[in-house]
């Protein structure tokens, strides 16, 4: 027997979520139905932000926003303007969520529990009369006359609008393929580096304000860096892997970089730093205490705490009892080196928590982006990661799905 629906959401995660509820809210009379492979829905939704919910960014400027979109910044501009963080602000707190803001301008809720995004969207959903259909595999989409055919499992429906929002899925990107979509290959996004080297070693745990540059590429950013058992993770390694997220694919994550732990400190002024603190400083031994450990002064920006400074030195070769006085111009010059252009082998990747984002989906140019609906098939929507848009950490990820749920609800 065939269910009938007006519209099915195939994907019951926070895209999938948000749309069934935008549609329903402007629309109660629609009979709409959420399908789900897994037990449960919601499963990357609890788990984001270490269970917090990072819902989105507090950046307002739609043409702010778009930056931090390796992929999707020219298409979601005109989106943004329609729907961006402020709205999500004002929608959470319409349905009962209040958002707060932490210092590096990621959002999370009050409660700080996932918990309460996912009660939010299981009320609306109960409230609306929203069908949530679990244990739910789609295993086929044909196109009748003017409907949907879909086939799970387990049962079979029928629906004229069809909305996919089921992320990084290879088996439903397969079936849009049959339908006449282009799917741009699926590389991850949004990882940190594995990175075997004695600098680091004994460093786990320590952070600092760093440039990093990928060798023969054009690849750079500038951010925080966290030494880690198995490398290096931080906000600067995981832009770094979001921008060059085939780029990095494409040498198989076999990859070399510099990386200036004095941030924007060149060689040359760091050199002449140091020529001034080998005058200033003669009589100490130049291992024992961090001249850039300062936060503030001349040095403010280019912070390297302690056990960094002590591991450096002794990369350059020079021992813990050797004062600034008897530094050798080659030490000197060595320990500028270490500083603003030291070079690591990166020996492939790990993912990033359990956030594992994808670049690759559903080829932009296929989708009308004022609509988000398929501009080769009729009725047919997107919303969400399926599409090949992805962002780098901080409520971004959440904030396209948001805004494309919003957008579709509008239009449907």
């Amino acid at each position: 027997m065939i269910k009938n629906f007006d519209i099915i959401i195939v994907g019951g995660g926070a895209a999938g979520f948000f749309t069934a509820i935008n549609i329903a809210e402007k629309n109660p009379k629609l009979k709409i139905a959420i399908l789900e492979r897994g037990k449960e829905v919601l499963s990357k939704v609890r788990v984001s932000g270490g269970g917090r919910c990072n819902v989105t960014h507090a950046c307002f400027e739609p043409n702010e926003l778009v930056k931090f979109y390796p992929r999707g910044e020219k298409e979601l501009r005109g989106p943004f303007h329609q729907f961006c963080s402020g709205d999500t602000i004002e929608w959470f707190e319409k349905h009962g969520v209040e958002l707060k803001i932490e210092e590096d301008g990621r959002m999370f809720p009050v409660s700080n529990s996932s918990q309460t995004i996912i009660d939010c969207f299981l009320k609306a959903t109960d409230k609306l009369g929203i069908k949530v259909l679990t244990g739910q595999s789609v295993q086929s989409i044909f196109k009748k006359e003017n409907h949907w055919k879909i086939d799970t499992q387990t049962d079979n429906y029928a629906a004229e609008k069809l909305v996919m929002a089921t992320g990084s899925n290879p088996k439903i990107w397969e079936m849009l393929q049959e339908h006449g979509h282009a799917v741009v290959s699926p590389v991850p996004s949004l990882f940190t580096f594995n990175i075997k080297d004695s600098r680091i070693k004994e460093l786990p745990g320590v952070a600092a304000q760093v440039t990093v540059n990928v060798k023969d590429t054009k690849l750079e950013s500038t951010g925080p860096l966290l030494i880690t058992h198995w490398g290096m993770s931080g906000p600067a390694i995981l832009k770094l892997s979001a921008w060059g997220a085939r780029i990095l694919h494409d040498k198989n994550y076999q990859f070399t970089i510099f990386v200036n732990w004095l941030n924007d400190v060149d060689y040359e002024d760091a050199e002449k730093i140091l020529k001034d603190l080998k005058q200033e400083h003669a009589k100490k031994a130049v291992s024992k205490k961090s001249p850039f450990d300062l936060p503030i002064g001349q040095f403010a920006g280019a912070r390297v705490p302690n056990r960094l400074w002590e591991s450096l030195v002794l990369a350059s070769g020079i021992d813990s009892e050797t004062k600034w006085a008897d530094l050798s111009k080659t030490q000197l010059q060595n320990l500028t080196s270490q500083l603003t252009k030291a070079e690591f082998k990166v020996n492939g990747k790990s993912t990033f928590k359990e956030e594992f984002v994808t670049a690759g989906g559903i080829d932009l140019k296929e989708i009308n982006f004022k609509t988000m609906e398929s501009k080769i098939q009729e009725n047919l929507y997107f919303a969400g990661e399926i599409v090949n848009i992805d962002a780098i950490t901080g409520g971004f990820n959440f904030q396209n799905a948001w805004t494309s749920g919003f957008i579709l609800a509008q239009n449907i």
